[in-house]
């Protein structure tokens, strides 16, 4: 299933969202009015294409056509999917959303925002019922979740069909069933940042030593069983009544400063900032981003190996490939 989509904004997430769409042989039309957005959207297709096909054991379809579009109304013509991504203030995000409903009404329009709910952005719009959250993680042309969270004014067969663009894609739509500020994942990421600010600005650690307790320690673990699974494993035979019994009563305890948050001036964003330059500061930030690239197309293949995980969405995007290819499936076109 390939069709065409607007990228509305070409940062790191809507350029990662174009390499998605590209490789899975949709055209897509971009609109960012940055005059360095084609360079920098470039050097992202150049990471997605270097890996994205090393996850796939069936072939890809043939890439889609890339164009920038000058205006919305150019970018948003006989689309069939429209994905803003620009940068998070409300009163730019309605402003966009009322000029690409104005140009293109009626069509599937998910919004890249990691904070708002549907409902605040659909505030005054002129068709509430063709917008939800689809909020992705970076680097969105490898990592398959895709929190997909409508309101009560999106229409069923938006939420349907937005699902089904997004596993045809190869992606993992999280369907969130409550509107709340920030959706799951990052209220959990949150959580854990908060937390690491106290700790370098308590001198208890530095980003560093941080960073290595994630991943050489439960990251490794969240990879693959997320936090409650984790913790069922951690209660032994007895499970997670024996793991709540043991460690619930911590959470009396003054282990963290969770709802505490420390003071953000500059002082302390200048201890993170050189503290992160001394970490990494030898690798140019498009060193970072393929190391990242590979050690996770490395990750996700082994979970594939073992249908686990992130592996079985890999897995089904295979055999929907190898079908479409047996097909004669190809790109470009409507839906």
């Amino acid at each position: 299933m390939c069709g065409k989509a607007a990228i509305i904004g070409a940062g790191v997430i809507g350029a990662g969202w174009a390499a998605r769409f590209l490789l899975n042989g949709w055209d897509v039309a971009v609109h960012d009015p940055d005059p360095q957005a084609p360079r920098k959207l470039g050097a992202v297709l150049e990471n997605a294409r270097a890996s994205l096909p090393a996850l796939c054991d069936a072939a890809l379809p043939a890439e889609g056509q890339l164009s920038f579009a000058s205006s919305i109304k150019d970018a948003v013509q006989n689309t069939d999917y429209i994905q803003e991504s620009v940068a998070e203030r409300l009163d730019l995000k309605h402003s966009i959303l009322t000029e690409i409903q104005t140009c293109a009404p009626g069509v599937p329009l998910g919004s890249s925002t990691s904070g708002f709910t549907p409902s605040a952005l659909q505030d005054g719009v002129p068709d509430p019922a063709s917008i939800l959250v689809a909020h992705p993680f970076n680097p969105v042309y490898l990592l398959p979740l895709v929190e997909l969270v409508p309101s009560m004014k999106t229409a069923p067969e938006v939420i349907d069909r937005t699902k089904e663009i997004l596993i045809g894609l190869g992606m993992f739509p999280l369907h969130v069933r409550k509107e709340i500020d920030a959706h799951i994942a990052d209220r959990l990421l949150e959580a854990v940042w908060r937390e690491a600010l106290w700790l370098v600005q308590d001198g208890v650690a530095t980003t560093e030593e941080i960073d290595e307790a994630i991943r050489m320690g439960f990251g490794l673990r969240w990879a693959q069983m997320g936090l409650f699974e984790t913790y069922r494993i951690a209660g032994g035979e007895a499970g997670m009544a024996h793991f709540m019994a043991q460690f619930g009563p911590c959470l009396t305890l003054p282990w963290t400063k969770l709802m505490d948050v420390p003071d953000y001036n500059d002082a302390l964003v200048d201890r993170i900032a050189a503290q992160s330059d001394a970490q990494s500061g030898s690798h140019s930030i498009r060193d970072l981003e393929r190391i990242r690239d590979r050690n996770l197309v490395g990750i996700l293949r082994v979970l594939k190996q073992n249908d686990w995980g992130a592996g079985q969405v890999l897995r089904a995007h295979d055999a929907r490939l190898a079908q479409d290819g047996d097909s004669g499936g190809g790109s470009g076109g409507g839906a």
